[in-house]
């Protein structure tokens, strides 16, 4: 079973930058998609971006324009840039990735890194 692994994620004031990572123990091209979700108290779970196996990426109305998916197959690590952070950003950040096993897909998820946007 793949591993993945956040990193990246701590306090930054509104309108900063942050940088996440998501470093899976496999080759993320065996991955049907990778993406990145959130969760915030009170608030339910979104999906957020997606990239897919063949490169192409999706997302949510929330973060489109400030935050970027991208990945690197040698490194077979997967980012998330974010700019013009807002309060309203501060979230448990968790990377997934759809792996297809059998032609069965399981969904790997990643141990979630906090983020924080405040003055």
């Amino acid at each position: 079973q793949v591993q993945l692994v956040e990193s990246g994620g701590g306090l930054v004031q509104p309108g900063g930058s942050l940088r996440l990572a998501c470093a899976a123990s496999g080759s993320i091209l065996s991955f049907k998609a990778m993406g990145w979700y959130r969760e915030a108290p009170g608030k339910e779970r979104e999906l957020f971006a997606v990239i897919e196996n063949h490169g192409g990426t999706v997302y949510a109305d929330s973060v489109a324009g400030r935050f970027t998916i991208s990945r690197d197959i040698a490194k077979n690590t997967m980012y998330l840039q974010m700019n013009s952070l807002k309060p309203e950003d501060t979230a448990v950040y968790y990377c997934n990735a759809t792996e297809v096993v059998g032609g069965v897909e399981y969904d790997r998820v990643g141990q979630g890194t906090q983020v924080t946007v405040s003055s």
